[in-house]
C-alpha cells in the first residue's frame, strides 16, 4: 500500500522549467486589467518618465478561477512581506490617466 501512495504523490508532482532568458524577468510599473465573462487579462506595461507612449511588456491571461487564486496568493505574499519589512505606502500613479481602448482597470 505504501507504493500506491508514493505513485499517487509522484503522479501529482509538477516540474517546472525556467529557462534563462526567462529567469531575468520583465520590469513593469503599470498593470492594465480587462475581463470577459471566460478570461481576466493582465498587460503589464513600462511606462518611463517623460516619454508620452508605452508598450505593453507581456499580456498574461487567466480563468477567472486562477485569477482569483492569484489576488489570494498575491495578497497572502504582500502580508509576509509586509510582516518581515513594514507596511508597503503607495504612491500615487505618475502622469495623466492611461487609456488605450480597453475598459479602464488599473492596478
Amino acid at each position: 500500500m505504501k507504493e500506491g501512495k508514493e505513485a499517487k504523490t509522484n503522479a501529482q508532482q509538477l516540474n517546472i522549467e525556467l529557462t534563462e532568458d526567462i529567469a531575468e524577468g520583465i520590469y513593469s510599473n503599470l498593470v492594465m486589467l480587462a475581463h470577459s465573462s471566460e478570461e481576466f487579462i493582465l498587460d503589464f506595461i513600462r511606462v518611463m518618465p517623460g516619454v508620452p507612449k508605452a508598450r505593453v511588456k507581456s499580456r498574461i491571461i487567466v480563468t477567472p478561477p486562477h485569477a482569483k487564486r492569484l489576488l489570494r496568493a498575491l495578497s497572502e505574499n504582500i502580508e509576509r512581506y509586509e510582516r518581515a519589512h513594514g507596511e508597503i505606502e503607495e504612491t500615487p500613479s505618475p502622469g495623466p490617466a492611461i487609456h488605450f481602448g480597453t475598459p479602464e482597470a488599473e492596478a
